[in-house]
């Protein structure tokens, strides 16, 4: 069992300046990854048009604590289920049929199941997009590639020793290809 932390419900942070490199396989990119954690640049992503296992383990990014959204609210539902149940069989509007004792809670169990379901699953999908970002309709696209086949290692400019000429060949010398310098559209 893992215990949650702070770093799991991290924020996703955009960023328009940097440099992003692509890749052509999920092996590529993460041993990119790799390098990248290796040489300590933070803040970096990995841009991938599907789900790449290891792709976490080999960026250092800790993991999510979206389980632990789902398990309390799944609980919030439960509760709310048996409670509101119970206060209105027991409480509210008791009624004796066939001698059953108001506190049937096996009559009770169709609607916790229900309510812990639709609880857990409507806040985790909340609290995904409040820790996503989205949506929002103004995102820049990097390239139009990196949403179908290729995988895109980007580097902020935040991210710590940052010097755009060293994160070009950094990212070159990695092999990517169409290594990219973005610059803010404004300036």
């Amino acid at each position: 069992m893992y215990l949650p932390k702070l770093e799991q419900f991290h924020k996703y942070k955009e960023t328009d300046e940097g440099v992003f490199g692509l890749f052509d396989t999920p092996e590529a990119i993460i041993h990119a990854a790799e390098k990248t954690k290796e040489k300590n640049y933070e803040g970096f992503d990995c841009l991938l048009p599907y789900p790449v296992h290891g792709i976490d383990e080999a960026m250092g990014t800790p993991r999510s604590g979206l389980p632990w959204v789902t398990f309390f609210a799944g609980l919030f539902g439960c509760t709310i289920g048996i409670s509101f149940q119970y206060l209105t069989h027991a409480y509210d509007w008791p009624m004796n049929i066939a001698g059953k004792s108001l506190n049937a809670w096996f009559a009770y169990v169709p609607i916790i199941f229900e309510l812990t379901v639709f609880s857990a699953g409507i806040y985790t999908v909340a609290a995904l997009c409040f820790l996503s970002g989205i949506p929002k309709a103004s995102r820049k696209i990097l390239h139009k590639d990196i949403t179908s086949h290729k995988f895109a290692l980007w580097i902020p400019k935040s991210a710590k020793g940052y010097n755009e000429s060293d994160v070009v060949s950094f990212i070159k010398g990695l092999g990517g290809s169409e290594v990219t310098v973005v610059k803010p559209e404004n300036k």
